[in-house]
């Protein structure tokens, strides 16, 4: 949510936040992030207010050019304050699927699992994305304060998810190192993983990944922003790349962390990784259907990317 359609949703809500929001998202740190992003997002209360979200958010990424999203929302934390599940899950899909209508934008959705959340929580969370797969949901995924919370806590409910026919896309490998990167491999079966990129720490597991074909969700900005790297020019994606791991290019929290599509794709641009290779590396790791995926190689295969 960018600043202004957070104070709207935070208005009808009456919710108070403070008035610099702009300063507010100045992190110290990854922890210091996810207070904000608690903060912020607790001013969410009702299917209109997700619904906005998804279709904003597509309206935004249209712009520069995006015709496929996999979108992440934490359910558990908005369950917590009092909104029901159905609420928070109809809002998301409604939002996907005006998302389409309006803006030509697909879009898929992968609630998570906080990190910390009980296990009854998380099974809830799995439950409740299964039944809405029929309208959007194609995996689960885990997140928030990952040096405090190792992925293994979590293993009976991905194998849950993957038995009602969801995916795993978990965050690892951002604000802690190899091991967590294992966790989410071997004890959570991820599909593809968000970030990813503190693998490099130990290049016998790069090479693994490599031969795997797991894709990374790279977002270089907002690694930069919570501190995960020093500079720009010490990020891990060329290194990662030029072992053989295939790495989309994501914005994370873009209004949080001063982003948007164009500005992440050109730092990674900045560090030798092509848009067209930034999409194939996207279109491998999707959890779409046959049609949507052909559909989107299509596009790919057409699109001028030298122009």
């Amino acid at each position: 949510m960018r600043p202004d359609t957070l104070r709207a949703i935070a208005r009808r809500n009456d919710y108070a936040l403070p008035d610099d929001l702009e300063s507010l998202y100045r992190f110290r740190d990854f922890a210091h992030f996810i207070e904000v992003w608690i903060l912020t997002t607790n001013a969410l209360r009702t299917a209109d207010d997700f619904r906005q979200v998804v279709t904003d958010y597509a309206a935004e990424a249209a712009s520069h050019g995006a015709i496929y999203l996999e979108g992440i929302f934490s359910p558990a934390e908005r369950v917590a304050r009092g909104v029901e599940w159905d609420e928070i899950f109809a809002g998301y899909c409604d939002g996907a699927q005006e998302a389409r209508e309006l803006h030509g934008v697909e879009v898929r959705l992968t609630p998570d699992i906080f990190r910390g959340a009980t296990a009854e929580q998380a099974e809830q969370v799995v439950r409740h994305s299964a039944r809405y797969r029929e309208r959007g949901v194609v995996a689960v995924g885990l997140g928030g304060l990952e040096a405090e919370f190792p992925p293994e806590a979590y293993e009976e409910a991905f194998r849950l998810a993957g038995s009602l026919g969801l995916g795993s896309v978990p965050h690892a490998g951002e604000a802690a190192g190899p091991a967590s990167v294992r966790g989410a491999l071997e004890a959570l079966g991820a599909d593809r993983l968000r970030h990813g990129i503190r693998s490099v720490e130990d290049p016998g597991l790069v090479t693994e990944i490599a031969g795997r074909g797991t894709v990374f969700d790279v977002c270089p900005l907002s690694n930069l922003r919570t501190g995960v790297v020093r500079s720009l020019g010490e990020h891990p994606l060329p290194r990662l790349v030029a072992a053989g791991v295939r790495c989309s290019i994501s914005t994370d929290d873009p209004a949080m962390f001063d982003t948007d599509l164009t500005r992440d794709y050109a730092a990674a641009a900045s560090l030798g990784v092509s848009p067209r290779a930034a999409f194939e590396a996207g279109l491998a790791g999707a959890l779409c259907d046959d049609e949507t995926r052909a559909r989107l190689r299509q596009v790919g295969d057409a699109f001028p990317w030298d122009r």
